[in-house]
């Protein structure tokens, strides 16, 4: 949503701005420009492979721009290490690379066959198929059920201590099976994949996905200068929900108003050309108060 992010985070020369998951630089590239003369840009990736990409194709940008190797829950430790107080502006897009996703290699997608991994960042130490394997039945579907909303939750565990007993799983081919052998002849009914919810679920529980975004909520009040503008852009329903819960507190305690009432959804012609803008929503609030700590 390039037009959409531009507009409501408005930046302007001279300003800093906080790039919470840099990705591969497209949001960067749109931005830089117009912070010149005299502006910053910081970006923050958990992926060290988009860090140094990066690092070797902006080195020419057009304003100070330091990419860091952190998750966005560290936020507030990267700018103090970078001796920023506060920002001008946070963009915060919770969905992935286009890289990431279509390599089998990462396991984030059962469209092609590959290690059932499903870290954003490789460092990490936990994989999916360590959550598969060893995760206790009930544990593994409340994760499933909680994560992604699968009303299946119950027998896709069931099935997946089963075959795990005669044999690791360790594929996303394997595990996307095990799905559809749950659902059986009622996948040809599913509007989408009967895997889709158990691996998104997977992917949120491998990368703390929802304790993180809390934290990066809970730190905006020590993030953002007064007028500063936060855009969060989220792609599933427990992000969203997560957003827009905490943007309406900072509104409700007078920190914070909310610039858009109701999130903003990509164009068609967006959506027609990128089918995974699809659930993509748009938030932005800006910043009043000073020195709020209040944790929403």
């Amino acid at each position: 949503m390039p037009e959409q992010v531009l507009e409501h985070l408005a930046p302007q020369p001279g300003q800093t701005v906080l790039d919470c998951t840099v990705g591969r630089g497209g949001h960067a590239r749109l931005i830089m420009p117009r912070l010149a003369p005299g502006g910053r840009y910081v970006g923050l990736d958990v992926d060290a492979a988009n860090v140094q990409f990066l690092q070797d194709d902006l080195k020419d940008a057009p304003v100070r721009f330091d990419v860091v190797h952190r998750n966005f829950c560290e936020a507030e430790m990267v700018l103090e290490s970078l001796e920023i107080d506060r920002v001008d502006g946070l963009l915060a897009d919770l969905g992935f690379a286009s890289t990431q996703v279509d390599d089998p290699q990462r396991g984030l997608s059962f469209l092609q066959d590959g290690p059932l991994d499903m870290r954003l960042d490789p460092t990490a130490e936990t994989t999916a198929a360590d959550l598969v394997n060893h995760t206790p039945q009930q544990e593994l579907a409340d994760i499933i059920y909680q994560f992604g909303d699968e009303r299946f939750s119950r027998p896709i565990s069931r099935k997946i201590v089963e075959r795990r007993k005669q044999a690791p799983i360790k594929t996303t081919r394997e595990l996307a099976d095990l799905c559809c052998a749950v659902y059986g002849p009622r996948a040809r009914r599913q509007r989408i994949h009967p895997a889709t919810r158990t691996f998104q679920a997977l992917r949120i529980a491998v990368n703390d996905e929802m304790g993180r975004l809390d934290t990066l909520l809970a730190a905006l009040p020590r993030l953002m200068k007064p007028d500063g503008l936060a855009v969060f852009i989220s792609f599933h329903s427990l992000e969203d929900r997560a957003v827009k819960q905490a943007f309406r507190r900072y509104a409700a305690d007078g920190s914070a108003e909310l610039v858009v009432n109701k999130p903003l959804r990509p164009s068609e012609i967006e959506r027609r050309a990128n089918s995974r803008s699809r659930s993509a929503r748009l938030r932005v609030l800006r910043w009043i108060a000073t020195g709020q700590t209040t944790t929403p």
